[in-house]
């Protein structure tokens, strides 16, 4: 399987942030990094994340957001609480997401990854509908671009181990894993 053109899941609504860059010539995503967002912290359906990575969002909306003024963020992917996923950068451009960040041993991960940001907190549980999704866009991207393997899906926690947390403790990586290992041993 190759990725389209545009490099786009083609389950997902499209909606272009302008927080992103081209990647280096000749540089496919290897990485898959999974982060959790909600605007206001711990608020589901609110739109705020959305808006925040299209530059959208009135930080004067909640107090908390006051952190986030001039903040340019973006994944590559957002899947909300009800399995819904939106692309906001495709994936042979850099999405902003891992700042400042190392995997081994290499810097800067936006330049070869994909970020996945799933609505939810460090502390929270997510829905099984947000992991049906999370399988399917996994399962895609590994058959589009085979520089990704399944052992480089990882936290934000992995890449910047100093500064975050996220997917966080209530993220299930057996589920995630047992799902895209079963999907694998049907193809043989």
């Amino acid at each position: 399987m190759m990725a389209d053109t545009h490099h786009r899941l083609p389950t997902a609504l499209w909606t272009p942030s302008p927080n992103c860059a081209p990647r280096l010539e000749n540089c496919a995503p290897e990485l898959i990094v999974l982060h959790c967002v909600s605007l206001p912290e711990g608020e589901y359906a609110t739109g705020a994340p959305e808006r925040l990575f299209l530059n959208q969002l009135d930080i004067n909306e909640h107090p908390s957001f006051h952190d986030l003024d001039g903040m340019r963020v973006s994944p590559h992917l957002f899947i909300d609480r009800l399995g819904n996923v939106q692309q906001f950068v495709g994936f042979n451009h850099q999405a902003w997401h891992a700042g400042i960040s190392s995997w081994q041993r290499r810097n800067s991960c936006n330049g070869y990854s994909i970020g996945i940001e799933l609505e939810g907190t460090a502390a929270s549980d997510f829905t099984q509908a947000q992991y049906q999704s999370l399988t399917t866009a996994c399962r895609w991207l590994l058959a589009c671009y085979p520089s990704i393997g399944f052992d480089a899906i990882v936290g934000h926690m992995e890449v910047a181990p100093t500064r975050k947390n996220d997917p966080g403790s209530g993220f299930d990586w057996v589920t995630l894993y047992q799902a895209l290992h079963a999907h694998t041993a049907k193809l043989y």
